[in-house]
């Protein structure tokens, strides 16, 4: 399916920019003959830079697949994804392993923090994998950004919830990446931790310029974000901007969600 839509209103944020991750005529398929599952059919969609969009649908809608082609964290069967000028659906294991160290960042359901280390050692990890200096200003106005200035030197089982997922979402931005994209974030946080959480995720958007793309089923979550895409049975079928509980609610009932 190709999208029709008209495009975000010209005060949207991002409205303006080209857009940081580009999807094309994207199909995936999982299985074989009577078993197939069509999990994206034909999804046409792109995401503006600087700007936070969600997508959300039904459950088996296809959102998590289409993250993870975006993302090149799985192959796709027909289309192609652009991030930024690259086509990262021709490249080899070597070359999406580098492209998503270096210009990909990732937040998930779980933390995923190493227990052994500090908070800033947590932090600054992908940067000492790369074999990448930090740049002391930017990891600076992350922490401040992420509220963590005097829990840095803390480890992860002396944080909560909410700061240990803050930890991880500073670990994907530290490293300055074109996009992040970030899979149920709050999904094992109360409803306090996740505001934190989506209020560092707005933040970081707003001060930083930078790109988020989350996946989440939690209609206060998404709206957090800027823009709101919807799937249904692997295809995009509408769109909001400037979302709110209410009428993302509302959009998702009319989707069976």
């Amino acid at each position: 399916m190709t999208s029709t839509f008209a495009g975000p209103p010209a005060e949207a944020p991002g409205a303006a920019a080209p857009p940081a991750v580009v999807a094309t005529g994207v199909s995936k398929m999982y299985g074989s003959g009577d078993a197939a599952v069509h999990a994206l059919r034909g999804v046409s969609v792109g995401f503006a830079k600087g700007a936070f969009t969600a997508i959300m649908g039904p459950s088996g809608s296809g959102k998590s697949t289409l993250m993870h082609c975006l993302a090149g964290l799985d192959t796709i069967d027909g289309g192609t994804v652009l991030l930024g000028d690259t086509e990262i659906t021709g490249l080899g294991d070597k070359q999406l392993t580098l492209l998503r160290r270096e210009r990909v960042g990732f937040v998930f359901q779980a933390f995923n923090l190493l227990p052994t280390l500090t908070a800033e050692q947590n932090i600054l990890l992908p940067l000492e994998l790369a074999g990448r200096r930090p740049d002391r200003g930017w990891f600076d106005q992350v922490v401040d950004v992420v509220g963590l200035r005097d829990r840095l030197h803390h480890r992860p089982g002396e944080l909560s919830g909410g700061q240990q997922q803050r930890v991880a979402c500073a670990r994907a931005l530290v490293a300055r990446p074109e996009v992040i994209f970030a899979d149920e974030p709050t999904g094992n946080l109360d409803s306090r931790a996740g505001a934190e959480v989506l209020g560092f995720l707005r933040a970081s958007v707003r001060e930083m310029g930078q790109t988020i793309v989350m996946v989440t089923h939690d209609p206060v979550a998404a709206s957090y974000a800027d823009r709101v895409v919807f799937l249904r049975d692997g295809q995009i079928v509408t769109e909001l901007y400037r979302p709110t509980p209410d009428t993302v609610l509302d959009r998702l009932k009319s989707l069976g969600g």
